[in-house]
């Protein structure tokens, strides 16, 4: 293997790390996978008496308090969890979800590097290594890679499917012997991207099956399928193992009979209940999502075209385009849309523009016109990694709820313990709200205090602490004022419904659009500083008296410019900037990292900035605790 083959190949693997990197937290579509490998790698499978796997099932597993409007399979948890034990034992458990996601995420990297080899045996080296670069570029796939979403293990599963059916064999042509050791070895592959297929939708996501489908299809009106009665035969051999798998482990699990993704298509498509979540119009994939998956807008508008109307690479690309348009037209009879329900069509399509762009590259020696269309190819693939990337940036500021847990251990971390007490050890109990349960927060940030050892609490600041965290989403609960004393902080999107005294530790800001600021927009963090000291110097005189200020009294004296307006003296100065520095530390939570960064910026722009707007989110709250009364 040549050396750039070597690069190219690390190219997704490398990238797919760097995006869990950036962006290292959860979404709630991820949560029940992601708690599951949890459970199962914390607390293991449980054995013994039915009363004794009962309890530890209902007090140890998440989804028995969460389970979600329909049940999820946990045989894609648990091959991940069985696979990162090993790695978590070597590392005492720290850094789990980075290991399990990056774990999944190098699956699907391989199972990528894998397809990309299968197109170089079929169609040649330049057209897997210009799959490479197109599929790199692209945004959804890499980030999607490693989130624990049902679509992200049927995607590599639907990929290796894929690949079985790209075809390196030409059967015509040659003598009989080889003929019949060729179809054998077509017909074996398609065997094994039957299997895939069909585990895949019996498990994991059951439209699958209708990809299989459109695949077969397209198989019989090219003549291509060998056997109907292997086909029928596979088909229903694998389903009853799929089946199998998925009722025996997800019936344990669950602790009922269950099939958990018949009983999801039952939810979504029979029901129709996946229209709760919002619709979209029939053509939504074909004009909005799929351009936004492929990203580089030459792929759909010029290299698939031109590839089907060349006569040398017209056929491969039918095969490779048909399942996957079809798929879509199909599938887009469901009213509900997004673009993980079409993923795993990215590969064949990307593969077919791959055939478009290694046709041009190739004849780039032979007039103007095609070393033209040669660099605006290298212009697309460069422009859309950039594009990609802002992407990525921006996709990392939408987890206010992860950043918030992570704070919130920051605030505890610098706890003074009372001097002298008789516990064996300090509990902290925290709420957190719905928005930080379903942007980010996970089992694997908590610090570990739940139905553990005493041995196993985590040591803050030389004192054992027991760390209670709480998702209660009753809102009659919510609205009791007894439920808030029990908790030391909370971490809340609407601070006004966390009852009783609360004071505000840190804040939480999120993605809120695009901005643009021009200089002495007065949205920067200096400027932000320095109505936060003027606001603490205004006093008002009444009857000789300096008597602190209301509101209406602090806006006239800002506006008026009255405070740091002409010439100050030393003592003035220094007190000043002695105030200063003592907001500073505060406003800097308030405020957020990321507009500090902005603020930099703007300082050597002179101002100038145009990129994601941020607003708080979340704010870290922590009880205000009432003195004892005096006896």
């Amino acid at each position: 293997m040549k050396g750039i083959d070597i690069l190219l190949n690390l190219l997704i693997p490398t990238l797919i790390v760097l995006h869990l990197l950036i962006a290292p937290y959860t979404k709630v579509e991820e949560s029940f996978n992601i708690q599951a490998i949890h459970d199962i790698t914390t607390y293991g499978i449980p054995i013994g008496n039915i009363t004794r796997v009962t309890s530890s099932l209902r007090e140890d597993y998440d989804h028995f308090s969460f389970p979600g409007a329909v049940p999820r399979t946990f045989v894609g948890a648990l091959a991940l969890a069985q696979l990162s034990r090993p790695i978590l034992a070597l590392t005492g458990g720290k850094y789990a979800q980075f290991v399990v996601r990056a774990i999944l995420g190098l699956f699907n990297a391989s199972t990528l590097l894998l397809f990309r080899a299968r197109l170089d045996k079929a169609f040649g080296k330049d057209v897997g290594r210009w799959y490479i670069l197109l599929q790199a570029a692209q945004f959804h796939v890499i980030f999607y890679a490693s989130r624990t979403l049902p679509n992200t293990f049927a995607f590599g599963l639907s990929t290796l499917a894929l690949r079985a059916f790209v075809t390196d064999i030409q059967v015509e042509g040659a003598n009989a012997e080889k003929r019949r050791g060729w179809r054998a070895e077509l017909e074996r592959r398609q065997k094994w991207g039957i299997f895939l297929f069909v585990f895949a939708g019996v498990v994991f996501r059951s439209e699958i099956a209708i990809l299989l489908f459109t695949q077969l299809l397209v198989l019989f009106f090219r003549n291509r399928i060998f056997s109907f009665q292997t086909v029928v035969s596979q088909g229903l051999t694998s389903a009853s193992f799929a089946v199998w798998v998925t009722f025996a482990i997800d019936s344990f699990f669950w602790w009922k009979p269950i099939w958990p993704e018949l009983a999801g298509f039952y939810f979504n498509a029979i029901q129709g209940k996946s229209a709760d979540w919002g619709t979209s119009p029939f053509g939504y994939y074909f004009s909005t999502l799929l351009p936004r998956l492929l990203l580089n807008p030459l792929i759909l508008m010029v290299l698939i075209p031109m590839a089907l109307m060349l006569p040398a690479t017209r056929y491969h690309t039918r095969d490779l385009t048909l399942p996957s348009i079809l798929f879509i037209a199909i599938y887009s009879l469901q009213p509900h849309k997004e673009s993980r329900f079409i993923i795993y069509v990215v590969p064949p399509l990307t593969a077919a523009a791959a055939l478009g762009t290694s046709y041009i590259w190739t004849r780039r020696t032979k007039s103007l016109l095609y070393r033209l269309g040669s660099l605006i190819l290298v212009a697309s693939v460069l422009l859309s990694l950039v594009a990609s990337t802002a992407m990525l940036l921006i996709s990392s500021l939408n987890y206010p709820g992860g950043q918030a847990l992570s704070q919130f251990h920051d605030v505890i971390s610098r706890t003074t313990w009372p001097s002298e007490t008789s516990a064996p050890y300090e509990t902290i109990s925290v709420h957190m709200d719905i928005l930080s349960c379903m942007t980010g927060v996970t089992r694997f940030q908590e610090l570990p205090s739940r139905n553990v050892p005493i041995s196993t609490f985590p040591v803050i600041n030389n004192r054992t602490v027991q760390l209670s965290y709480d998702k209660t989403e009753d809102d009659g609960e919510l609205l009791n004022p007894a439920f808030w004393q029990k908790f030391d902080y909370a971490l809340m999107e609407a601070p006004e419904k966390a009852i009783g005294k609360w004071e505000v530790v840190g804040t939480v800001f999120a993605y809120a659009g695009i901005e643009f600021l021009r200089p002495g927009d007065g949205n920067s963090f200096g400027e932000n500083l320095e109505k936060v000291y003027e606001a603490n110097k205004v006093t008002k005189i009444v009857d000789g008296e300096e008597k602190a200020p209301d509101s209406s009294d602090v806006v006239h004296e800002l506006e008026e410019g009255k405070h740091g307006a002409g010439s100050i003296g030393e003592g003035e100065r220094r007190k000043k900037e002695d105030l200063k520095a003592k907001l500073m530390f505060e406003e800097m939570a308030k405020f957020g990292t990321f507009n500090l960064v902005r603020d930099a910026v703007r300082g050597i722009t002179g101002g100038w900035w145009i990129g994601p707007r941020m607003e708080p989110k979340i704010r870290i709250l922590k009880r205000v605790k009432e003195p004892l009364p005096l006896s």
